[in-house]
């Protein structure tokens, strides 16, 4: 069982305030400046570590290794931050060159021989758990970069990440500035609600304009009556980044593939699970298949009662459309579960669930969010807060959290700074495109809210470990989503929901028979929605586990064919891939999302015992699974949570239930 984390011993340094964030904020010669002091930082600290003796201080090499680790960490985060959300192109270009620099040098301290000998050299019997995990993890990091191979083999490994890593930029640049528009006679508008119709008045050719961002697309998809329009909208949306990422997708499969096999590994796929939960392909495969079997027979249900609902609009209709699925979704739960997903939005306005998401978050944890008014911050939308704990300061956080040109176009949480005891607070970014305050959520958006915070606290509550190389969200891939799912159930709960949930013109509390309505309909439809996961995450798998050199459209439709019910996009022209930024991002394993939220379902098994807002247990999993960071294997923090090992059986019955 892991033991509270304490607060920092009177012998360790109160770190400096938060300030990551601040060269975002400057000229773009301050960013530049700050990229360059922390890889000039990372560099000396790694010097240092070399030139110490050879009867070396064993904890220096470790202090040296991780604060250069933290420099390098520092330079990343605030420039994988600001390529996506600062207002100015210069700034985005400065910092992906920031990313390219930082990336050499970080190629080159994983093959530098000197640093991995010292490191190996290190005398790790009296050191606790958590350092001889992290070093056993470091370790096997170098001879993944190809630290014990010949001088040719790493210099081609260099030049092949930094080719991937430019390749992997200009992949999400290319979705994330192809905003696809479409023109709409304002008929075809009917079925969206009021204010969505008001938002969007015809222009001077009496035509209204609908772009493929999330704040228009998932409305429309969801309400239009308008079948052809929903088409148009739809097929804009999976044409982005078409052609431009049709030959960057290729080549960053091909410069992965190449990767991996110099280092030994059959595919990049072999090379990405090693060091997940999963530890092969072969198990990711078998999840997959596993999870998809599980869902098959619901899926086809549904299905079925998705095509008879819309053969009451059209009687010759032989198949459901992908643009049509949303659309009769929604029909269904209002029809024959008495429930309208637009009832909800009057409740749900953005102000009132931004503070009922951090009120509950607050009771949970006994914590309080301070508004910080004179920080650094990269644009006027953002919003700065301290997370404090009975007055003492456990890091800050940033809400970047509404649409704007050549901005993120999804929901994420960024890294500023990781924290680390007695050396700096953490600081991390929440980006979304939500909609501003005044304006009114979907319930998806809400549960998106709660999701990405999960993320944000994991951060912020993991950042006090004493190394940094085991502090913040620094699990394996396959866990990091499980503290973001499970928060995610929250937004689901009746008596969470009406803590905060009022109507945003009378202030009458979400009634009741309505939230019943919402649990019922969210089990509508769950397994086409897992089957539709287990595609994703099957294209995500198998385009890595392929010599290079493949049709990715027609590989998309193949799996399509036998995870999904729907048309096969190829055949529809259209390239959904070119737009899966998880290709870039999770590589082969999108499967982690599901692989998750399996063990999710299976933590929250406490929460139903005990209660969602049980103090008790909401500190017990603070401790035992969130703060520990990556200072030990992720099955380890499930196992202290729960005296067990995870199983498989909540998540059936959570796939199961009617």
């Amino acid at each position: 069982m892991s033991a509270p984390l304490q607060e920092a011993p009177a012998s360790r340094p109160t770190p400096p305030a938060p300030e990551g964030s601040r060269p975002l904020s400057g000229s773009l010669e301050d960013f530049t400046a700050a990229c360059t002091a922390d890889l000039d930082t990372a560099r000396a600290r790694i010097a240092a570590l070399k030139a110490l003796p050879s009867s070396r201080d064993h904890r220096s090499v470790l202090e040296a290794y991780d604060d250069a680790m933290a420099a390098l960490g520092s330079a990343f985060s605030r420039a994988g931050l600001a390529r996506e959300v600062h207002p100015q192109a210069a700034f985005r270009d400065a910092a992906r060159e920031c990313e390219q620099r930082a990336d050499a040098l970080n190629v080159s301290i994983a093959q530098d021989r000197a640093v991995y000998d010292a490191l190996s050299a290190v005398d790790l019997k009296g050191e606790d758990a958590a350092t001889r995990y992290w070093m056993e993890r470091t370790l096997l990091d170098f001879r993944r970069a190809g630290v014990d191979r010949d001088d040719a083999t790493r210099e081609r490994v260099k030049a092949l990440n930094e080719e991937i890593l430019k390749l992997g930029q200009r992949f999400n640049q290319n979705i994330a500035e192809d905003v696809r528009r479409v023109e709409l006679p304002p008929q075809a508008l009917a079925g969206l609600p009021e204010d969505f119709i008001r938002a969007h008045a015809p222009d001077k050719k009496g035509l209204v304009v609908l772009t493929s961002n999330y704040p228009d697309y998932f409305p429309f998809m969801t309400y239009a009556r308008d079948a052809k329009a929903r088409e148009q909208l739809w097929r804009a949306y999976h044409q982005r980044a078409y052609p431009k990422n049709l030959e960057v997708l290729s080549q960053l499969i091909a410069k992965r593939h190449e990767l991996a096999t110099l280092l030994g590994y059959p595919t990049w796929a072999a090379y990405v699970t090693e060091t997940k939960m999963t530890r092969t392909p072969q198990t990711a495969a078998d999840f997959i298949d596993k999870v998809a079997a599980t869902a098959e027979s619901r899926a086809q249900q549904e299905n079925a009662a998705l095509l008879a609902r819309k053969r009451k609009d059209n009687p010759k209709a032989s198949r459901v459309e992908p643009w049509d699925q949303d659309y009769y979704e929604d029909r269904l739960k209002a029809e024959t579960l008495g429930f309208d997903s637009q009832s909800l939005r009057p409740y749900l306005e953005y102000g009132r669930v931004k503070q009922g998401v951090m009120d509950i978050t607050s009771r949970m944890w006994g914590i309080t969010y301070v508004p910080v008014k004179d920080a650094a911050v990269w644009h006027p939308d953002v919003e700065a807060y301290d997370v404090t704990e009975n007055g003492t300061l456990l890091g800050r956080i940033f809400l970047d959290m509404h649409p704007r040109e050549d901005k993120y176009k999804h929901a994420a949480q960024f890294d500023i700074t990781t924290g680390q005891l007695g050396k700096r607070y953490p600081e991390g970014a929440l980006v979304c495109n939500f909609p501003r305050p005044g304006e009114l959520m979907t319930q998806d958006e809400v549960e998106t809210f709660f999701h990405e915070f999960g993320h944000l606290l994991h951060h912020v509550f993991a950042g006090r470990q004493k190394w940094k190389g085991i502090s913040g969200i620094s699990t394996e891939w396959d866990f990091v989503e499980t503290p973001s799912m499970l928060l995610q159930q929250w937004a689901q709960n009746p008596a969470i929901l009406q803590e905060f949930a009022r109507h945003h013109q009378t202030g009458e509390v979400i009634p009741t028979p309505l939230v019943d309505k919402l649990r019922a309909a969210k089990e509508a439809g769950k397994g086409l929605w897992t089957r539709r996961q287990m595609f994703l995450a099957a294209v995500s798998l198998d385009y890595y586990s392929r010599s290079p050199g493949f049709d990715t459209t027609q590989v998309l439709a193949q799996l399509q064919d036998k995870y999904s019910p729907f048309r096969h996009e190829y055949r529809d022209g259209t390239h959904f891939q070119l737009s899966f930024g998880h290709l870039e991002g999770y590589s082969a394993a999108y499967y982690t999302y599901i692989w998750s939220l399996v063990i999710a379902k299976d933590l929250e098994t406490e929460f139903q015992k005990h209660g969602y807002l049980d103090r008790a247990t909401t500190m017990k999993y603070r401790q035992m699974v969130l703060e520990p960071g990556g200072s030990k294997p992720a099955a380890e923090l499930v196992k202290d949570f729960l005296g067990r090992p995870s199983g498989f059986e909540a998540y059936r019955a959570y796939l199961d239930a009617k």
